[in-house]
């Protein structure tokens, strides 16, 4: 049976930056068979703030971001990326500087190949590694990855969420984050257009509004899927 799509709620604007505290007792999701939702959106649509939600309900959170924090502070992929993109990728105190890497790779295609080459094949089987642990658990996953389209853990999913914010909301957002004017832009360049991650979900979250819009929606997801699991 498919389920539907949840309807977009909230008119209250959110606060940037405000800190998405899970609601105090959220029930549980345990269907009968672990699975494994995939979430999407544009960049600074508030994916972080809609991933806690769904942890609130017993989801595991297997954040990309943070394993691949984890893979680029090991020593021998530091001396990879200085190898490949130059020592001043490096910080003074010998770990990764992650902003001078990031302005070299958001602007340049050839630099940004040849870091993914180092760093995606330790990230993508910390994640699969991840989602093994969990489902083993009996434990559904929020699988929270940038490209997930690109790289094709979207087949590790079940289901998709795509997150939805305007425009507006994500450039207000992405201001807050002490974002230059256009990276918003040219990080958006780099993945999946939205038109893409949206074809490719199955329910949408709305995100424009209120911290409390966005976890009922979330909550009557999970309702929904728990009934036709």
């Amino acid at each position: 049976m498919r389920l539907r799509r949840c309807h977009r709620g909230g008119e209250d604007a959110p606060v940037p930056g405000a800190p998405a505290n899970p609601p105090e007792s959220p029930t549980l999701f345990r269907p009968r068979r672990p699975i494994v939702l995939g979430i999407a959106g544009g960049i600074a649509a508030g994916k972080s703030a809609v991933a806690v939600a769904f942890a609130a309900h017993g989801l595991v959170h297997v954040d990309a971001d943070s394993l691949a924090r984890e893979v680029t502070a090991r020593k021998d992929i530091v001396a990879a990326i200085a190898h490949d993109l130059g020592a001043e990728m490096v910080a003074a105190d010998g770990t990764l500087d992650r902003q001078a890497v990031a302005s070299r790779v958001f602007a340049d295609a050839t630099a940004r190949a040849r870091l993914e080459a180092l760093t995606h094949p330790p990230v993508r089987q910390a994640i699969l590694d991840a989602i093994a642990a969990a489902k083993a658990r009996g434990d559904s996953v929020l699988l929270d990855v940038p490209l997930l389209l690109e790289r094709g853990l979207v087949d590790q999913c079940d289901r998709v969420v795509f997150v939805h914010a305007s425009e507006a909301t994500r450039r207000t957002r992405a201001a807050s984050r002490g974002w230059a004017e256009g990276e918003l832009d040219r990080r958006e360049r780099a993945q999946a257009s939205l038109e893409e991650k949206r074809a490719r979900a199955d329910f949408t979250v709305d995100n424009d509004g209120s911290i409390a819009a966005m976890r009922q929606q979330v909550a009557a997801l999970l309702v929904g899927l728990a009934a036709g699991s």
